[in-house]
């Protein structure tokens, strides 16, 4: 009787165990929105793809998925972020409504521009414009002038161990509050306003945002003007650490 009596004492105990160690695990849900002709996906394992950055979140614990259905209340049900990364074609206004109302309600939204126009609805109701072209620099320069390593980083958690990252053809964006920036290239970088691709005097040289963050309502939101940064050929180290640091904003830590 005493042998049996501790059997179920065990059980009881074990079963209570499984169960808060259950609830403390399951995974904080990220969905990448690839329903806007996105051609860079977390599924691929090519250089340009995203299953880097899709492994690194699941790495700390969250549950990756994708869609290519329509941003709505019902797709977004459940999850705790979004990520839109490299969209080709444009969000509808019923979407950018959408993603609003997400974020407003407490989600958190991660966007990379390939092009501007696509998202150039969502970022307006988000207060932040972006470029007609992509930036050129003439410091920190990678190879061509369009890529280049950012240097000046107000602190953040998302720059958290590293004091540096590249870009791989970036445009610039402008956020007015609450957006504020938190990355931005040197006081020499120019767009090429003209398009006669050299520096001329038709062009604006300045001090560009790359990366602004933001509140609206309850959540919170970061944009990069720049989605290569997350492709596996460009995960080097600062980047990794980069997006490391973005997969643990997005599931709250």
């Amino acid at each position: 009787m005493r042998k049996k009596w501790y059997a179920v004492s065990f059980m009881v105990v074990l079963t209570s165990f499984m169960n808060v160690e259950a609830s403390e695990v399951l995974p904080a849900e990220v969905l990448f929105d690839q329903g806007h002709g996105q051609r860079f996906l977390i599924e691929d394992s090519g250089p340009l793809q995203l299953s880097g950055l899709s492994g690194i979140v699941r790495g700390h614990g969250a549950n990756p998925g994708s869609t290519k259905n329509e941003l709505n209340d019902e797709t977004l049900r459940n999850y705790k972020a979004l990520v839109i990364s490299g969209p080709f074609t444009a969000l509808s206004r019923n979407e950018v409504e959408a993603v609003a109302s997400f974020i407003e309600k407490g989600g958190r939204l991660a966007a990379m521009l390939h092009i501007g126009p696509p998202l150039a609805g969502l970022l307006a109701r988000l207060g932040i414009v972006h470029s007609n072209a992509v930036l050129h620099e003439r410091q920190n320069v990678i190879d061509t002038d369009i890529n280049f390593r950012v240097a000046d980083l107000t602190p953040d958690p998302l720059f958290t161990g590293i004091n540096q990252f590249s870009i791989y053809g970036a445009w610039a964006l402008e956020p007015t509050a609450p957006a504020t920036s938190i990355a931005r290239t040197s006081a020499s970088a120019w767009v090429d306003l003209d398009g006669d691709k050299i520096l001329s005097k038709g062009d604006v040289v300045s001090s560009f945002t790359l990366l602004a963050r933001g509140t609206y309502g309850a959540g919170s939101y970061v944009i990069f003007g720049d989605d290569a940064i997350f492709q596996n050929r460009f995960l080097d180290e600062d980047n990794r650490k980069l997006a490391s640091n973005l997969a643990l904003w997005l599931i709250g830590r």
